[in-house]
């Protein structure tokens, strides 16, 4: 962690943490030959909100990383994607130190559309990361065919039996 971090950032739910992002993370996934997936992250700190407008630029969706321990800190990235109508999933990153949190208090803490797919995740796992794009992509494809979901898309992660998304088909990783 910087010092110029520890001036700036918030981590005082967050005791062990050391490291900071500094810039982004990209990525590349080829689904099929003719899907491939294009990632990008950003911190989440205000400091680098300039750098939103630029990623978001062309964006098909987005997955907000919400941090257990800190839900209500996510309403700027809400704000963000619901202001220029991007549409998103939010994924509960869940540690084990994380309060117990229902999908349901989620939703109400950040006064999400019911339409919105809220699950838990664990981003440091790559199965979970699978399973929550396999979200976002469903998500996707639902809005564009015009289908409203049956169900609430959910990602259950740590803690939970299996993770992947439940609408219509159950996705199943394990």
């Amino acid at each position: 962690m910087t010092e110029a971090a520890e001036r700036t950032d918030d981590i005082s739910k967050v005791d062990a943490k050391r490291l900071t992002t500094v810039a982004m993370d990209f990525g590349r996934i080829s689904v099929e030959d003719e899907l491939v997936l294009y990632l990008f992250g950003t911190p989440g700190q205000p400091r680098f909100a300039f750098m939103w407008d630029k990623i978001a630029t062309g964006a098909l969706g987005a997955v907000i990383l919400v941090d257990a321990r800190r839900v209500q800190d996510s309403f700027a990235a809400i704000d963000y994607f619901e202001t220029r109508r991007i549409p998103f999933i939010v994924a509960v990153n869940w540690f084990p130190d994380s309060p117990d949190v229902t999908i349901e208090q989620v939703q109400d803490v950040l006064a999400l559309n019911p339409d919105i797919p809220i699950g838990f995740t664990d981003a440091r796992k790559k199965k979970h990361v699978q399973a929550t794009l396999i979200a976002l992509i469903d998500h996707l494809v639902r809005g564009a065919t015009g289908r409203r979901q049956s169900e609430r898309t959910v990602i259950v992660g740590p803690g939970h039996e299996s993770i992947g998304t439940k609408t219509t088909d159950q996705i199943a990783v394990t």
